[in-house]
């Protein structure tokens, strides 16, 4: 069994747990973190999850609502972290005494009973990795912070069950935001974020080859709203607006089973 919670989702801090279980052996994977200390290891306990039972860390990108607290973490709890050669570079390659892995495209690689399968993504970050998680019987994919999908990342997507995916603007309300236009283009553009529209042409094709859950992640504060995602999720779907699930930057969302 694979279920996961995100732990919050937005330009704050972002941060979600995978859980697989194995018999009775449990498996925790982090998913960014980026969030302070403090308030992840509040919002850990929240779930039920102590860091300390955490196996493993998964960083996408270098952004700092991405990175947080990674480093005092890893280091605390003497935690793996992963993250892409070019990531570790954007960092300024801190010493992570020992615990850096590095993720590489399509090179999957064993968390205890998950398997991670990274894939880049068209952002503007160094080298950005977005995945998917299987126990071997569902799977689970995560998809925030890019500005289009190419064939590559929806190759990747193929058979996932369920999609933690970026609905990060509505295009109207960017168009018609306080943003200076340099700021509306690099939102808008294709390395950039992704529109409600474009989220929902994602689904559209998930869906066609297994999607049955979807949760919008990475709402912009000002130029989105959660009624909005799920109205052009639901659309795209065919599904009921309350079938569509919304992680927010303060409280993420619920546990899910894949």
């Amino acid at each position: 069994m694979i279920r996961f919670k995100s732990l919050g989702s937005g330009s704050s801090g972002n941060a979600t747990i995978v859980q697989a279980r194995s018999g009775t052996a449990l498996t925790h994977l982090l998913v960014d973190c980026g969030l302070g200390i403090r308030q992840l290891d509040h919002r850990l306990g929240q779930a039920g999850v102590s860091a300390r039972q955490i196996d493993a860390i998964f960083i996408t990108h270098e952004h700092a609502d991405h990175i947080g607290c990674v480093r005092r973490l890893a280091l605390r709890e003497r935690i793996p972290v992963w993250m892409s050669q070019g990531t570790y570079a954007a960092l300024g390659q801190p010493d992570l005494a020992g615990l850096l892995h590095i993720a590489g495209d399509a090179v999957a690689f064993e968390v205890g009973a998950i398997q991670v399968r990274p894939f880049t993504v068209p952002h503007d970050a160094r080298e950005p990795l977005q995945l998917t998680c299987t126990d071997g019987v569902a799977r689970l994919g995560m998809l925030t912070d890019l500005g289009h999908a190419t064939p590559h990342v929806l190759e990747h997507l193929d058979g996932c069950g369920t999609l933690l995916l970026e609905c990060n603007h509505d295009e109207q309300m960017l168009a018609s935001s306080a943003y200076p236009a340099f700021l509306k283009r690099r939102v808008g553009g294709a390395w950039g974020h992704l529109a409600n529209s474009a989220a929902a042409e994602i689904a559209r094709f998930v869906q066609a080859r297994g999607l049955k859950q979807v949760v919008a992640a990475h709402l912009s504060e000002r130029n989105n709203r959660p009624q909005l995602a799920r109205q052009s999720l639901a659309a795209a779907l065919g599904c009921l607006e309350g079938d569509v699930h919304v992680a927010d930057a303060a409280s993420g969302s619920a546990w899910l089973d894949c």
